[in-house]
């Protein structure tokens, strides 16, 4: 924001408005006109985000360096004592215990007064040592990111603090505790490419900048004028670079939810709901079964996660360019367990459905379940997939970006996963595409739902050269809710109102939540090593001999 000559006011450098100063500090810096989010101090940022009076302040030892003897027009031990008395701070992060939502959590908050938020010895010293302060205490670590890059008066031993602060959030990952990056603007260089995009979650403000190098030097370098708003949070977000873009009066809340995730679970509190699954079914006509599962008014994840999901906080991206849309994925309480929900999303008009490609995910939005999935499995957190896709995406794009080596690893990945998991094929279950979220300990299907190696169509134009065979194939592929419980793919049945799930979406829902429920209260428990070890094994067992788990181990698994 300019100063204008008119005391006390400012001026919007993004919407040019006259603001008010006291009523600026009011709304935290956010113009009331336009949006923009202003610069917070790093003391200001820990009283924004934390409970009132739960701020203690904590200091990190560190020495001054000055490896190289820097000078350019003034020495360096000479620039730092300027940024001290100008800011009042040691350094350009603070560190401090706090409470964010009755929470307990550490937080490194960075200053861009100091010398540009950059990346020295120092900070990176107090980043590390904010994170040895969250193991020791089983805290969370919320690192609020703003800075230029690494700090070139120091150095190679600057760059060595990106390796220093990335090693350890790999600990702390391994350790099970969560840690959430929050991006402001700007956030550039060696922050960005360390501790601003290794965290478990990256949640950013509006307008925010990120990136490797600045527009100004890739422009230089390239010769070529870069779209506008470029490397802005809502560009990363897009691009799946980052989780949620989150307006500053907002910030409190979502990360509130998401710290409440990281504690110990939430046991499930409906103890009064069904203990067992259903397992008889009357066996349909599958190819009516088919044309059911196809239905564009049955509940789709979002659906279901708007009836039953409490406190769900979407998470987007595959960190490697692209949100599929086709994927929604994140955390929630389902009868009050904190769980990971990921799904395929179609669409009930054909605006969604296109812009989600009918539910069938790219490469990408694999990526981003398996994403999600690990982090789950980071917070010890069970894992719920709704799958109704006709497939993975056919597309050009999707194969150039390894469509098939994306729906593999994801098979691969929840195989191994040491947290429980429970799928629900809600609606089509279509070949790989479907099995990619479906490697689960308990898999479960509504009534309606259908289930198999190819669509019927496909199976019908390739076998007699004829789709219009397609309810012959369905009929051979035995793709029905009731066939699948006798082949032992499935182990229970979510039914759905008289006339299909679209019906009564809310009631389908609340069935789906219990049977779910069930299902996790039956993994309850159970040693990470011995779920996976059941998983595989169910898994092992098709195709050898009945092609079938036991019913001893179906019903104990």
């Amino acid at each position: 924001m300019t100063i204008t000559p008119e005391r006390g006011w400012l001026q919007c450098p993004g919407c040019q408005a006259l603001l008010y100063r006291r009523r600026y500090d009011r709304t935290d810096r956010v113009c009331p006109e336009c949006g923009a989010h202003g610069a917070l101090t790093a003391p200001e940022r820990l009283a924004n985000l934390l409970d009132e009076g739960s701020v203690t302040p904590f200091t990190t030892i560190h020495s001054d360096v000055d490896p190289l003897g820097f000078v350019d027009a003034k020495p360096y031990p000479q620039r730092v004592a300027e940024a001290r008395r100008r800011t009042g701070l040691d350094e350009a992060v603070l560190c401090a215990r706090g409470e964010l939502g009755g929470h307990r959590v550490v937080v490194a908050a960075m200053d861009f007064r100091f010398l540009g938020g950059s990346l020295g010895c120092a900070v990176g010293e107090a980043i590390t040592a904010a994170g040895e302060v969250a193991l020791a205490e089983r805290t969370p670590l919320v690192i609020v990111c703003a800075s230029g890059g690494a700090r070139m008066q120091e150095g190679v031993l600057a760059l060595m603090q990106m390796a220093k602060t990335a090693q350890m959030l790999s600990t702390l990952r391994e350790a099970g505790l969560l840690t959430v990056s929050l991006v402001t603007d700007p956030t550039y260089g060696g922050v960005a490419a360390s501790f601003a995009t290794l965290c478990d979650v990256i949640v950013a403000e509006p307008g925010a900048r990120m990136g490797f190098a600045g527009r100004r030097v890739i422009e230089q370098t390239i010769r070529e004028r870069l779209p506008a708003g470029f490397q802005t949070a809502e560009h990363l977000l897009a691009h799946g670079m980052i989780d949620r873009v989150v307006p500053r009066a907002e910030l409190r809340e979502i990360l509130g939810r998401l710290l409440g995730f990281a504690c110990a679970p939430v046991a499930d509190g409906d103890r009064t709901g069904p203990t067992t699954l259903v397992r008889e079914l009357s066996r349909r006509e599958p190819w009516e079964a088919v044309r059911h599962a196809r239905d564009i008014g049955r509940p789709t994840t979002v659906d279901y996660i708007a009836h039953v999901v409490e406190d769900f906080v979407e998470l987007h991206g595959d960190r490697r360019g692209t949100d599929d849309p086709a994927v929604v994925a994140g955390l929630g309480r389902l009868h009050g367990r904190a769980v990971a929900v990921v799904g395929t999303q179609k669409g009930h008009d054909a605006a969604e459905l296109s812009a989600r490609r009918f539910g069938m995910p790219e490469p990408a939005g694999y990526r981003k379940a398996a994403r999600v999935m690990r982090l789950a499995e980071t917070l010890s957190l069970p894992v719920v997939t709704l799958v109704d896709t006709a497939g993975a995406h056919p597309g050009v794009e999707a194969e150039l970006h390894g469509q098939s080596v994306a729906v593999a690893e994801n098979i691969a990945t929840m195989a191994g996963l040491t947290v429980p998991i429970v799928a629900v094929v809600t609606g089509e279950g279509g070949s790989g595409g479907a099995l990619a979220l479906a490697v689960a300990d308990q898999v479960l299907a509504c009534s309606d739902a259908v289930y198999s190696v190819i669509s019927p169509e496909g199976c019908a134009s390739i076998l007699w050269q004829d789709a219009a065979q397609a309810p012959r194939a369905a009929a051979a592929l035995q793709v029905d809710a009731a066939s699948l419980l006798r082949l032992g793919v499935i182990d229970g049945v979510v039914p759905e109102p008289p006339g299909g799930a679209h019906t009564d979406p809310a009631a389908t829902a609340h069935a789906l939540a219990d049977a779910v429920s069930v299902c996790l209260r039956r993994l309850d428990g159970v040693p990470a090593a011995e779920l996976v070890h059941r998983r595989r094994a169910r898994f092992r067992a098709f195709g050898a001999e009945t092609g079938r788990l036991p019913a001893v181990e179906r019903e104990t698994a």
